[in-house]
């Protein structure tokens, strides 16, 4: 398990930067209880190490006028390495596309897309999703509201399973 390999201060660094990444090194180091040096140090290993991949700010998709989310579900024609690495590629292309990830079972991969409104997202699917290479068929879900959507990792989980196996 590679949350296991860093340290509990490492993990803490961690979710108190998932928690609020805008806070300063110096909080920072008060929060877990070392002094800011050793914990900007920390920072930049844990960042070089990839365990943290960038700060971003998080933007209200609504407040920004885009008023439709969609889920939608692709099928390919054919599932070869070459095939699915190329329609990944082509994901990464669209931005409306938000997310994109390979699933098993019968549906290939779920797509999160968001639109300013449904005539936007329709002239994506039509002019570009449905016309892809390989797309076999499109099921879309609107989305209607959210409930939870909470990006990170579930850091209180992961000390209780570390605990359980010390």
């Amino acid at each position: 398990m590679a949350g296991a390999k860093l340290d509990p201060i490492d993990r803490q660094i961690l979710a108190e930067l998932q928690a609020d990444g805008r806070m300063t090194n110096v909080e920072l180091a008060k929060r877990v209880g070392i002094s800011a040096p050793p914990c900007l140090r920390r920072v930049r290993t844990l960042e070089e190490a990839g365990f943290i991949r960038g700060y971003h700010a998080e933007i209200d998709a609504r407040e920004m006028g885009f008023e439709v989310q969609v889920f939608a579900m692709v099928r390919l024609h054919s599932q070869a390495e070459g095939d699915l690495s190329a329609f990944e590629a082509r994901c990464q292309a669209w931005s409306l596309v938000r997310e994109c990830h390979m699933l098993n079972g019968e549906i290939d991969f779920i797509l999160k897309c968001v639109a300013p409104d449904l005539s936007s997202f329709q002239s994506f699917l039509t002019g570009e999703l449905l016309k892809a290479n390989n797309v076999a068929s499109v099921k879309t879900s609107l989305v209607i509201r959210g409930a939870k959507d909470e990006p990170g990792v579930p850091f209180d989980v992961l000390e209780e399973r570390l605990t359980r196996r010390a």
